[in-house]
């Protein structure tokens, strides 16, 4: 048990409490930030990974492949779902187990599932400026 020195009792509350708060917002800070980079970081591999070719710009979908700019909202297919859809491909397709690493499929789906999708980077868009 911690020693409480008479009359301090309020203040030693008082800054647990602040440390709690103080360590609560930390996290959630570094946490939303790490999703930020995420979605970025997927944005860029849409890109270079080739989704653009059959999935279109920003995933609005083509005659190859079907739209993804709601699929956050769609029920049917969560996180999961969405990985395995990634790393095994089907229907038309191709799997991309062999070519992406755990965190890239992560970033992608962070990616997809963004509420407001942040755009590739201008490099990712035109690799002839590499």
């Amino acid at each position: 048990m911690v020693p409480v020195i008479a009359g301090c009792k309020h203040s030693f509350s008082a800054l647990v409490l602040c440390a709690f708060f103080f360590a609560a917002a930390s996290f959630h800070a570094s946490a939303a930030s790490k999703t930020e980079a995420d979605e970025k970081a997927g944005a860029a591999l849409f890109v270079d990974k080739g989704c653009t070719f059959c999935h279109g710009v920003s995933g609005v979908g083509t005659a190859k492949a079907p739209s993804l700019i709601d699929l956050r909202k769609d029920k049917a297919w969560p996180e999961a779902k969405i990985k395995i859809q990634i790393l095994n491909g089907g229907q038309k397709m191709p799997p991309f187990a062999d070519s992406l690493t755990d965190q890239e499929v992560s970033q992608l789906i962070a990616y997809l599932l963004a509420k407001h999708r942040p755009a590739p980077p201008a490099a990712a868009l035109n690799p002839a400026a590499q």
